[in-house]
């Protein structure tokens, strides 16, 4: 039996236990009584369980640290937004759904559920590899503008709205086929079906067969080696930039002592631009690199299956192919939940405000005494930084003037060494 498709596990007829169905509805319940059966299907609760645990939590937080801190609202930073909004979506409404008809044989929602989940799941992959993309063109359009290195600033609702309307635009219209191109099959178990339904007009119909006949390629060339290449050629060329930029030390000449505080300083701050470039692009490299470990194995399953003889196939055991089919799914999930856990801990500044969230989640356990104390603490703390009282730049001296652009100038989701004082900020739009 070949895989019915890219995202779904194709299930075969097992026998069932007896006493583990239900004679209301009909489901199968492989949790009790406790079979051999029954620890597998505890594994896979438990698994799903930490992945939707793991994968709401770190994308919730990653949306509304951008959404609520003004300071954090430049395009790199809402492209990763972006990001966790869609790998929520898949989480919260295919995770369940997968691992429903894992256990019950069922398909929850019938026919919506068995369309919309891989329109979901490939929409959400189209949305990753564009914003792989676009974070790859920042950073070399960083590196080869004129002037110093560019760090992403905060960008006007507009300019933010463009870019990600190009990526989910763009996203949403590649991944359309899917919902033409699965059928729904109810027999002993619901089985979702890769195949177009006949009663598609004649020329849509020609089209999604087109898409079903060339899916299998299509998938390996958009989805894995578009990103991976752009990726790499980014990279290289903008390595390849910023080593002609590194700043050489001074010859032999004579200088002035002034001439030569000048330029180590501006030798210091260049070398800075270029360890939070190399951050910058190591977080890039970081993305890719689990993109691509959570997607080629399921890629590289269908090929092989593909142009595998029908009597190799027929060789294989029955559950080896609902099994292959279980660890794509769950190597997407796992892609879902892992990308915004390792964001927060790359992401110097996205990882600072989800720490100063949490230390102000703690601060409200505790008592009215505590709770004063470290809330003015922080306070006073935060007021030197962000305090819409604090000097003008008109009245600062030159090195206060040079100190504040350093800070403000830090890099984009690395970018700010400290996530400033959202309190002013919560609630507005971009």
């Amino acid at each position: 039996i070949k895989s019915h498709g890219y995202f779904t596990t194709p299930r075969i007829d097992p026998p069932a236990a007896p006493g583990n169905s239900s004679s209301g509805h009909g489901l199968l319940n492989p949790l009790f009584p406790v079979t051999n059966g029954s620890y597998w299907a505890y594994a896979v609760m438990l698994l799903a369980l930490v992945l939707f645990a793991a994968g709401i939590v770190g994308n919730l937080a990653l949306m509304c640290i951008v959404w609520h801190n003004f300071y954090l609202k430049s395009a790199w930073n809402c492209i990763l937004a972006g990001l966790a909004f869609w790998d929520f979506l898949v989480l919260f409404f295919c995770l369940p759904v997968v691992v429903f008809h894992e256990l019950t044989l069922k398909r929850l929602l019938g026919d919506l559920s068995c369309r919309l989940v891989p329109y979901l799941e490939v929409t959400s992959l189209g949305v990753a590899t564009f914003s792989l993309c676009a974070l790859s063109i920042d950073r070399f359009h960083a590196a080869t503008g004129p002037g110093p290195l560019q760090t992403p600033k905060v960008e006007p609702c507009q300019s933010i709205l463009s870019k990600l309307s190009v990526i989910w635009v763009g996203s949403l219209v590649l991944a359309a086929p899917e919902l033409l191109l699965w059928q729904l099959l109810q027999e002993t178990v619901d089985v979702c079906v890769r195949e177009p339904s006949a009663e598609l007009p004649d020329s849509i119909y020609s089209l999604v067969l087109t898409y079903h006949e060339a899916r299998m390629w299509w998938f390996f060339g958009c989805y894995i080696c578009l990103p991976l290449l752009f990726t790499l050629a980014c990279d290289l060329v903008t390595r390849q930039v910023l080593s002609q930029r590194v700043p050489q030390k001074p010859g032999g000449e004579k200088v002035t002592s002034r001439c030569s505080s000048s330029s180590s300083s501006s030798s210091a701050t260049k070398k800075k631009q270029h360890v939070r470039e190399q951050r910058l692009r190591s977080t890039v490299m970081a993305l890719t690199i689990l993109y691509i470990a959570c997607n080629l194995p399921e890629s590289i399953c269908n090929i092989t299956l593909a142009y595998v003889s029908d009597h190799v196939s027929a060789q294989l055991p029955a559950l080896v192919l609902p099994a292959l089919g279980l660890i794509g799914q769950f190597l997407l999930f796992v892609r879902c939940s892992a990308t915004p856990v390792l964001l927060l801990f790359l992401c110097r500044s996205l990882g600072q405000a989800f720490m100063d969230c949490c230390c102000c989640c703690c601060e409200e356990c505790l008592p009215d005494g505590n709770s004063s104390s470290s809330s003015s603490a922080s306070t006073t703390a935060t007021s030197n930084l962000s305090s819409p009282t604090s000097p003008s730049p008109s009245s600062l001296s030159p090195s206060s003037k040079e100190e504040t652009k350093s800070m403000l100038a830090t890099e984009p989701a690395v970018c700010y060494d400290r996530a400033k004082d959202s309190s002013t900020a919560i609630g507005t739009p971009c």
